[in-house]
């Protein structure tokens, strides 16, 4: 406690030069609680989004499918078993089927990846429900879809309308080919753009009837794979059909985020570097202008070790002072922070990753208190360092004013 006290009285009484450390370190702090909160509010945001937009609480993939190799979609698709068509109708998992297909936009090409859903799906947030609109060009009585003589109904995102030009209402020319590898083309009409912060389902992609797929591929009753709500759980072996948890899908984002933690900490590393050497070179100073202090410590039976304590709390206090400035001045700016969010600039959502407009920080209990431990046991033993030298001197020599 004798320590505690001194170390304080001799912080004030140092002034300035104290308060400038001080505000070196609850810089640092507040900078680096705010970088990570961000990376963990993209990465919480991310995860949502993706959840209701594509993987759900998990999939079932064909067992040939492979998201990354194209040329698997020739053959990534098979009859649906009976366990997933009962999960379907009670609404666990949705059917997708997928294939390779070309847009054609004002008389320009595109490749794209066209996809079969069931309107009436609840299991992913893509409003599917606008697939059973009718075509004004129907006559009284005709089904809700089809493709002979009629547009096909179609929903694309923002990224996919604003790379074609489309927008709702329009009407353009697609071109796939079946599972016989025989080529054909109908006419979609766009009925919905949605707008989401998943690029993965939206550049590059259009959704129509699944059974209107089905029936152009030639391949009925058949699915590449089913998303499994993210309320549910199932994850039951099935012949020709590979489950896919959850962790799996969020592979690739979760380790993009790690590599951002990582990048990130460089950064911190320089600032962290730099708010140590202000301390060490405080406590090099404070040790050289005080020789005549320390030896009066001594003389008066004080131990080298508790001298060499005081000089090493003294500069820890640094670190202490810094978390509770945070704690005054930062944690209303957190806050604020908190709610207005970081408004990401133009053009991030063609980055191909799941990034939202404004993303929101999140502030974890383990951030905070991990992050202030490690700036306290940091200075600490910068702090300590400098301090040994005391353990050398005479207290003779020391009251003297002389260095050795």
């Amino acid at each position: 406690m004798l320590a505690i006290k001194l170390a304080y009285r001799n912080l004030v009484g140092a002034g300035l030069r104290t308060w400038l450390n001080v505000i070196v370190l609850a810089f640092v702090l507040f900078m680096i609680i705010w970088h990570y909160g961000i990376l963990d509010g993209w990465n919480e945001q991310a995860n949502r989004d993706m959840q209701a937009w594509e993987v759900g609480n998990g999939q079932y993939w064909q067992e040939n499918y492979d998201p990354y190799d194209f040329f698997t979609l020739e053959d990534s698709h098979a009859k649906i078993p009976v366990t997933l068509q009962n999960a379907t109708i009670e609404g666990v998992v949705t059917p997708i089927l997928l294939t390779q297909a070309s847009v054609y936009p004002d008389g320009r090409i595109q490749s794209m990846l066209l996809k079969g859903i069931n309107p009436d799906q609840k299991v992913i947030a893509i409003p599917s429900a606008e697939l059973n609109i009718k075509s004004e060009t129907m006559p009284a009585g005709s089904p809700p879809v089809g493709r002979t003589g009629h547009e096909i109904p179609a929903v694309i995102g923002k990224r996919m309308a604003k790379n074609c030009k489309l927008k709702v209402g329009d009407i353009t020319t697609i071109r796939w080919r079946d599972i016989n590898g025989t080529f054909d083309a109908a006419e979609v009409k766009i009925v919905n753009v949605f707008d989401c912060n998943v690029p993965s389902i939206d550049a590059g992609q259009m959704y129509i009837h699944i059974k209107i797929l089905q029936e152009m591929m030639q391949a009925p009753n058949e699915a590449t794979l089913f998303v499994i709500g993210e309320d549910h759980e199932m994850s039951e072996d099935i012949s020709g059909w590979v489950y896919k948890e959850f962790d799996f899908l969020m592979t690739e984002m979760n380790e993009m985020m790690k590599m951002k933690k990582v990048g990130g900490s460089f950064m911190y590393f320089i600032l962290m570097l730099l708010a140590m050497l202000a301390i060490f070179d405080t406590q090099v100073l404070s040790i050289f202008r005080r020789q005549k202090e320390i030896g009066t410590y001594i003389a008066m039976g004080m131990t080298r070790r508790q001298v060499v304590s005081l000089f090493t709390v003294e500069g820890a206090m640094h670190a202490i002072l810094a978390v509770i400035f945070i704690g005054i001045v930062g944690t209303p700016l957190l806050i604020w922070l908190m709610s207005i969010g970081m408004t990401m600039p133009a053009g991030t959502d063609d980055m191909g990753i799941a990034i939202a407009e404004t993303i929101y920080p999140v502030y974890g209990a383990g951030l905070i208190i991990g992050t202030s431990l490690l700036i306290f046991i940091i200075t600490l033993i910068v702090s300590y360092l400098p301090a040994r030298k005391i353990s050398k001197m005479k207290p003779t020599d020391a009251i003297k004013g002389k260095i050795q």
